[in-house]
């Protein structure tokens, strides 16, 4: 990760652009113009310029096919996202992980699949810290 990105988390848009990225490989800026603003209207020219400020803060790289240039995610997903967890959790709920689990848990109901996963997952938390015999 990029020494200038590590202090800056993603704002929101480019937190929407890296999404697009990480989940479609590299594309174009007509290509994440289009993705972008078949959910909300983003003008073509403000999606171009977040994505150059992007390159030179290090969260993306660029090559040129022709005329166009193609963008690629640079920092890894799951890194950022920690981060931004990590943030979040820190100044939303006081660093605690219980809490914010059971907010989340309070304002979703989770369906009996996600039940058996998350006893699964507490499971394996718990014989991880267990000693060995």
């Amino acid at each position: 990760m990029n020494n200038k990105e590590s202090n800056n988390p993603p704002t929101a848009s480019e937190l929407s652009i890296l999404q697009l990225l990480w989940s479609n490989g590299p594309l174009a800026v007509k290509d994440v113009h289009l993705a972008l603003n078949h959910n909300k209207p983003v003008v073509y020219t403000t999606v171009l310029k977040t994505m150059q400020v992007m390159m030179e803060r290090g969260m993306l790289d660029r090559t040129s096919e022709g005329r166009r240039h193609i963008y690629r995610a640079v920092i890894a997903q799951t890194a950022t996202q920690d981060k931004l967890l990590d943030t979040f959790l820190d100044k939303t709920f006081g660093g605690s992980a219980k809490k914010l689990v059971m907010r989340a848990l309070g304002q979703h109901t989770p369906d009996a699949t996600e039940l058996e996963e998350l006893r699964l997952y507490i499971d394996s938390l718990e014989n991880k810290k267990s000693p060995k015999k």
